[in-house]
C-alpha cells in the first residue's frame, strides 16, 4: 500500500537513479532497432533485469507471418504470496529518418524488404523502456513494500508486426505466470513531461490491415476496349469505400477506414493487369470491424463483377494484421489512477479521451479475462507545450521525424507512476481488482 514513508522512498530512489535512465535513455534512442531485429535492444533490457535479481527468459516470440526471429524478454521476480502484476514495454523502432537535430539522434541504417531505411524511435518506445528498467530498479529495492509476482515484459514487434501475439504464441503465460493485472504506458507529445492520462473503458481502437488486390486484364494503352483495367477499378473501390463508414456504420460507433497505399502499373502507355491498395481498419467493437471488412469484399467484388472480369480474376481481400482495441478494466483503471493521484499530485493527472489509434498490448488481456490498463505519459517539453497551446501550432507527433521528447522529466514521472501503480495493487499482498475471491 502506498503511505507518506514508501511515497519518500519510491521518490528518493527514482532520482537517485534518473541520471542513469536518462543516459539509457539516450543510448536506446542512438542506436533503434527494426520490428523483428531488436537484438540488441533486448539484450540491454535482459542484462539490467538480471543485475537487478530477475529471473529472465530471452529470445521469446513466434510469429506466424513474418520470418524473424524472437527477440521477447520476460523477466520474474518472486516475492511471496500475492497477486502476479505484469508491466510492459515495447522494444521496436521505425523506418524513419530522424530530423530532431539531438545530440543523440539516431543515424542507423537497417535493411527493410530489401532496401536500405533509416531507423529512428519516433514512437516513444525508448521512452517506454528507459521507464520499465527505472521501475524494475526501483521495485527491487523495494521489495518490503510488496509481495505477489511481479511479470516485466520487453515486446518485440509492435510496429505492425504483431510482436504481443508472437510471444503469446510462444507460450509467454506458460513460461511465466498468467497476471491478475497487466499495465502499460505511452509516450505522447499532447501532454507536458510531468503530466499523465488515463481513461477507463475505451483507451485505444482495433487495427485490422487489409491488403486488397484488383485484377484486371492488361493491354496496350492505346487500346482501353481490350483491357479490363484495374487503375480505374481501384480509383472507383476507393471512392466507394469512404461510404462504408459514412453510410453504414452506425453514427454513435467510432470506426475509420483508411486507404494508405495504392500501387499500379509501370509505364504510362501500358495498362497493368493489376492493382494493389493497402487499407486500415480502425473501430473499438468487434462487429463493427467485421462488419466493415465484409463491405470492403462485397465492394471489390461489385466493381469488378460490373467491369465484367472474369470471374476467375475477382479480386483478393486478405487479412495483413489484426489487433484487439485496448480496453481499460474500470476498476484496475481506478486504482491505477489514485496512485498515480497520490504521488504525482490529482492536477497531473489528466482524464484522458478514448483515440482511434491502435496499439497491440490489448493481446496481453486474452480478449478482457486479464485486466489490463494503459496511460499516457507526457514527453512534451512544458515551455514549447505551453507555446504550442497559445499558437495553436501543434507540436511534431508521434511518427514524426521531428518527435523529440523530454527524457528526464518524462522518466521521473513514468517510474514514479508505474511503481506506485504496482504498488498499490501488491502491497500488502492484495489481489489485483476484478478477481478478488468472490468476484
Amino acid at each position: 500500500m502506498l503511505n507518506p514513508q514508501n511515497l519518500e522512498q519510491l521518490d528518493r530512489l527514482v532520482r537517485g537513479e534518473l541520471g542513469s535512465l536518462v543516459d539509457c535513455y539516450k543510448k536506446l534512442h542512438a542506436n533503434p532497432e527494426l520490428s523483428g531485429h531488436e537484438e540488441q535492444t533486448a539484450a540491454l533490457l535482459a542484462r539490467d533485469l538480471r543485475v537487478c535479481g530477475y529471473q529472465v527468459t530471452e529470445g521469446v516470440g513466434k510469429y506466424l507471418k513474418n520470418q524473424w526471429r524472437g527477440h521477447g524478454v520476460l523477466g520474474l521476480l518472486v516475492n511471496g504470496p500475492g497477486p502476479t502484476v505484469l508491466v510492459r514495454a515495447d522494444l521496436d523502432a521505425l523506418p524513419i529518418e530522424e530530423q530532431t537535430g539531438l545530440p543523440y539522434a539516431s543515424r542507423v541504417k537497417a535493411q527493410r524488404d530489401g532496401q536500405e531505411v533509416a531507423v529512428m524511435h519516433a514512437c516513444g518506445h525508448d521512452l517506454h523502456l528507459a521507464s520499465l528498467i527505472g521501475s524494475a530498479r526501483v521495485l527491487a529495492r523495494m521489495k518490503e513494500n510488496w509481495q505477489g509476482t511481479l511479470v516485466l515484459v520487453g515486446q518485440p514487434g509492435e510496429e505492425g508486426g504483431g510482436g504481443a501475439q508472437a510471444m503469446l504464441n510462444d507460450g509467454a503465460y506458460r513460461l511465466v505466470p498468467r497476471p491478475d493485472a497487466a499495465l502499460a504506458l505511452h509516450a505522447t507529445a499532447q501532454l507536458p513531461a510531468g503530466e499523465v492520462a488515463c481513461a477507463a473503458g475505451n483507451f485505444m481502437a482495433s487495427l485490422t490491415e487489409v491488403e486488397v488486390t484488383v485484377y484486371g486484364v492488361g493491354a496496350h494503352g492505346s487500346a482501353p476496349e481490350r483491357a479490363k483495367d484495374p487503375v480505374v477499378m481501384a480509383a472507383q473501390l476507393v471512392l466507394a469505400l469512404q461510404t462504408i463508414v459514412s453510410r453504414e456504420v452506425n453514427p454513435l460507433e467510432p470506426a475509420v477506414l483508411t486507404v494508405g497505399s495504392i500501387h499500379g502499373g509501370t509505364a504510362s502507355n501500358i495498362i497493368p493487369d493489376q492493382v494493389r491498395l493497402l487499407l486500415s481498419i480502425r473501430a473499438y467493437d468487434d462487429a463493427v470491424r467485421d462488419g466493415i471488412v465484409a463491405s470492403v469484399e462485397r465492394m471489390a467484388a461489385g466493381i469488378a463483377l460490373a467491369a465484367g472480369v472474369p470471374a476467375e480474376r475477382s479480386p483478393n481481400v486478405a487479412l495483413r494484421v489484426a489487433h484487439p482495441a485496448n480496453y481499460n478494466d474500470p476498476q484496475l483503471t481506478r486504482r491505477v489512477t489514485e496512485a498515480m493521484s497520490l504521488v504525482l499530485g490529482a492536477d497531473r493527472v489528466q482524464q484522458a479521451q478514448p483515440v482511434m489509434a491502435s496499439e497491440d498490448f490489448g493481446f496481453w488481456g486474452l480478449n478482457r479475462e486479464i485486466p489490463t490498463c494503459m496511460f499516457w505519459l507526457g514527453a512534451a517539453d512544458p515551455d514549447l507545450f505551453r507555446k504550442s497551446q497559445e499558437s495553436g501550432v501543434p507540436l511534431p507527433s508521434l511518427h514524426s521525424p521531428f518527435y523529440a521528447p523530454l527524457p528526464e522529466p518524462a522518466l521521473y514521472t513514468g517510474v514514479r507512476s508505474t511503481v506506485a501503480a504496482v504498488l498499490s495493487l501488491m502491497g500488502q499482498g492484495r489481489v489485483a481488482p476484478s478477481v478478488e475471491p468472490g468476484t
